[in-house]
Order: structure tokens, then C-alpha cells, then sequence
């Protein structure tokens, strides 16, 4: 998810980011109450000022976090920032390295290909890891021994609109607004980034296959194109049939052939991507809600989140207090809609856990992080003051983190500056809120009751192609 706050979880490691900063704790039920925290306002900048072709200053950009992301087995969390930064840590075990800043020009014709590089250096034999304080850009309240370090930062080409780790966490690909894919080596620090694949329109998205085979992005202009890893000039497939930007792409992880896409045309689709076939579409306006506030308003989804224990599905769209479950068919291979959760406040990001649920990021400092399970068919809220789980005591103790450090996740910035033509980000609403209340349609708060209400996708048994027809929704 790009640039407005953020939820990553791998394992029991989960992350908060917001503005320049972020934040990382454990879901473990011990007595461990480590956090970490990393400001990127505080981090090395480039010292030589840059002047474009018209021999003006080029902007360098905020500190914001645009993107961010785990690697496959939780080792490793990367993130990018607004003023072109790339920075990579290792979650365990804890140690601080140093750090350095340098200028390099690349060869080459394309004049895109002229980053300043930094890195966080690797302390040679016999010395010591530089503290926090020297290191810059760095707190932390984490004891030594515990998890987490900065392990080097880069400056990539252009600004960054979103990025993923290889399966073999051997590389990091980031996708840009030039169209480009560039890959920056996990295990050679030292290594300049290497132009992977190129695109004619910006970039929204990039994912590889769970064996590293291939490469799949999605583009402004409708497309999601398939490439070999080892040779991206070789394409496999294009998978088209969206009208408008490709938002999200997904590879399934249980079921690697699949690949889940959502766009601007308000639909979600199922492919067998490597030979770009449309298993299933759903039209998102036929889902049967109650009229809402937004209803009359066009958005993107900003997060396709995935629950292996029940192969369910979750669509985040953007700045909407909403979250909207499916269930993936696989024999049938088809999505079938589940429910919608509607929440008090504004969304910010969900992630699901393996052990526990769905963890939803809201804008709400009172309870800022909430658990969602099914019980009985039915997804539930359960708010931090609950004492019916004992994952209670874990989102008592993170949302105490994240009020502790709430400037950080207010005022945000839209997370599509460039698609404002499409997208009409929430605003925030306590009207609306209460409108909708009023009319007695069914919301979450802070821990509210179960939702009721279950809407299913019709589809064709068969396992074809299938177009849910458009419908009244909070979509027009």
C-alpha cells in the first residue's frame, strides 16, 4: 500500500507506518513489549543539490513512506520514502549499523540511470555496530539482543509506487511512476540498482510468482503484464480485460497459478495468469449494501490481503470504512462474496494474521487497531477492552503503541496523488458517520456485535468465466 498510513503483518512481527515513520512490535502473547521505531525525516539525505534541465533545483521530496513491505519469511521489511530513499532492515536479531552516504553516476544512455546511492554499512572485523544516536534517523526502545536493525539504505531512480521481495529474499524489485522496475540486491549491500523491465505508463503495482519464475506488474493504462524473471524482455502473457488502472495484483500462495487483480473499473478478477485467462469477474456495484454516504463517488481498492486457513479474501478500498470479504473457489475457480464490515471511522489498511484474523489500521486513536474472526459464519470485531479472547491483551498493548505515537498517523495525503482524475479519496466524515447511524444501517465500532447480512456472487458452477451484472452498491 502506497502513501498514506500503513499495516504489514508477517508471522507475530507487525508494523505501523505513518508519514515519515514507522513503527514495529510482536503480536506474541508473552510479556515481550519491544519497540522499535524509525524516523525517516532523521535519516541521511543527499548532500549535493540536483538541478533539472532547466537548471532549476529538482524537489527532493518529503520523508513520507510512500511503500512498504515484508519479505516471504518476515526476515526482512523494506520501505521507500518520498524523497527516493530505499531502505532495507533485518528484523532479527537486533543490532544497529552504521551508516554512510555517497554520490555515484551511472553509464549508460538512459539519463534516468543516475542515482545517488547509500547504504548502511556492514562494521568491519573487530569493530562494533554504531549506536542509534550516530546512526540517524533511529530510535528505539527495544533492549539489546532484541529484533530488528537498519541494514542499508539506497536512493532509488524515481519515486517508488510500490515494491516486493523475491521468494528467495535474495532481492528487492521496485516499481516506479517512470514505468520502470529496478532490483536492488539483498545479499550485496554494496550494489547499485539493476533496470529490470520498462512500461509505457506508470506503474501501480509489482508481484513475482512464489517460485521467482516470473514478474507481474500493473500499469495505469488497463494492462497486467507477465514476464520471465530470468530474461523480463521475454513476456509470457498479458492478462486484459480491465477498463480502467490496474490498482492491486495478488498471486495466491497456496495456489501459485492464481492471480487475484483489482482496478478503477470497480470489479475484482481471478486469472490463470501465465496464459492471461480471466477465470472470474466480479462487478463490485452488485454487491447489495444499503445506500452510503460514498455511494455516489468512484474509488480504487488499496489493499487484496489473503487468509490461507480459509482461503478468504479481503478488499480494502481506498480511505473507505469498509472492508469486503470473499471466499476464493478454487475448485470452481470462482470468488464468492461473503460480507461487508462497515466501521465507525475511516480504514486505513488490514492485513490478515495466520494464527488469529484480520487486523484492521482505522483512524480512530481510541481503538486504532482491531481484530476481526469469524465466529458461527459470521466475522465479528473485537475491540482491545474485550476480555472474551486472550488476543485481547495483544491489540490492548499495540494500540497503546500507536497512541503514543498518533501524530504519526494523522494527516495523510491520498495514496494516488497522480490518479486524481480517478480516484476521489474519504474524506473524513463524522457526519456522514452519523447520517448513516441514523439510518439504522448495520456498522462496526469499537468491538460492535457481529455483521449480519451475507450477499453471495452469483457465478456459473461450471468454473468459466463469469461476470457478476452491475447493481446498486456504493458504487455508481
Amino acid at each position: 500500500m502506497a502513501g498514506s498510513a500503513g499495516l504489514a503483518l508477517c508471522g507475530h512481527e507487525l508494523v505501523v507506518r505513518g508519514g515519515s515513520r514507522l513503527l514495529a512490535t510482536s503480536t506474541s502473547s508473552s510479556d515481550d513489549d519491544s519497540l522499535f521505531i524509525y524516523d525517516c525525516s532523521a535519516a541521511e539525505k543527499e548532500a549535493q543539490e540536483h538541478k533539472g534541465e532547466d537548471g532549476q533545483p529538482v524537489d527532493k521530496g518529503s520523508d513520507t513512506v510512500l511503500a512498504s513491505t515484508f519479505s516471504t519469511s518476515g526476515s526482512y521489511f523494506a520501505l521507500t520514502d518520498d524523497s527516493k530513499r530505499l531502505i532495507l532492515f533485518r528484523t532479527k536479531p537486533w543490532q544497529c549499523l552504521s551508516v554512510r552516504l555517497r554520490t555515484r553516476r551511472l553509464s549508460g544512455h538512459d539519463s534516468r540511470a543516475q542515482p545517488l546511492r547509500g547504504m548502511w554499512d556492514l562494521p568491519g572485523p573487530g569493530h562494533e555496530p554504531a549506536s542509534p544516536a550516530s546512526a540517524g534517523g533511529l530510535s528505539t526502545t527495544v533492549p539489546p539482543g532484541k529484533p530488528w536493525a537498519t541494514v542499508l539504505t539506497w536512493t532509488v531512480v524515481r519515486r517508488c509506487t510500490a515494491l516486493t521481495f523475491t521468494a528467495s529474499e535474495e532481492k528487492v524489485l521496485v516499481a516506479d511512476k517512470s514505468g520502470d522496475v529496478y532490483s536492488f540486491s539483498v545479499l550485496e549491500p554494496h550494489g547499485s540498482g539493476k533496470l529490470e523491465l520498462g512500461h509505457l505508463s506508470m506503474l501501480l503495482d509489482v508481484a513475482v510468482s512464489p517460485d521467482d519464475r516470473y514478474v507481474l506488474t500493473a500499469d495505469r493504462d488497463e494492462k497486467i503484464r507477465v514476464s520471465w524473471a530470468a530474461a523480463p524482455h521475454n513476456i509470457e502473457s498479458f492478462c486484459l480485460g480491465h477498463t480502467e488502472f490496474v490498482s492491486r495484483i495478488f498471486v495466491v500462495p497456496d495456489h501459485p497459478e492464481l492471480l487475484l487483480s483489482s482496478s478503477g473499473d470497480r470489479t475484482l478478477r481471478l486469472w490463470q495468469y501465465r496464459s492471461g485467462r480471466e477465470l472470474h469477474c466480479c462487478h463490485l456495484p452488485s454487491l447489495q449494501e444499503p445506500t452510503e454516504p460514498w455511494s455516489n463517488k468512484r474509488f480504487a481498492a488499496s489493499r487484496i490481503t489473503y487468509w490461507r486457513q480459509e482461503d478468504c479474501v479481503a478488499l480494502l478500498f481506498d480511505g473507505l470504512p469498509v472492508v469486503c470479504l470473499f471466499q476464493l473457489d478454487v475448485p470452481r475457480r470462482q470468488l464468492v462474496y461473503q460480507q461487508q464490515l462497515t466501521f465507525q471511522h475511516r480504514v486505513w489498511d488490514a492485513a490478515f494474521e495466520e494464527a488469529r484474523g484480520l487486523w484492521v489500521l482505522q483512524d480512530c486513536r481510541e481503538a486504532p487497531l482491531v481484530l476481526c474472526r469469524p465466529v458461527g459464519g459470521q466475522w465479528q470485531v473485537f475491540r482491545s477492552s474485550s476480555q472474551s479472547l486472550p488476543e485481547s491483551a495483544v491489540s490492548k498493548r499495540v494500540c497503546a503503541h500507536l497512541r503514543e505515537n498518533w501524530a504519526m498517523l494523522e494527516g495523510e495525503d491520498p495514496p494516488w496523488p497522480a490518479l486524481q482524475g480517478h480516484v476521489q479519496p474519504w474524506a473524513r466524515a463524522d457526519a456522514g458517520s452519523r447520517a448513516r447511524n441514523a439510518a439504522g444501517s448495520c456498522s462496526v465500532g469499537e468491538g460492535a456485535g457481529p455483521v449480519v447480512g451475507v450477499v453471495c456472487v452469483s457465478a456459473s458452477a461450471s468454473g468459466q468465466q463469469s461476470c457478476c451484472e452491475p447493481g446498486p452498491g456504493w458504487f455508481p
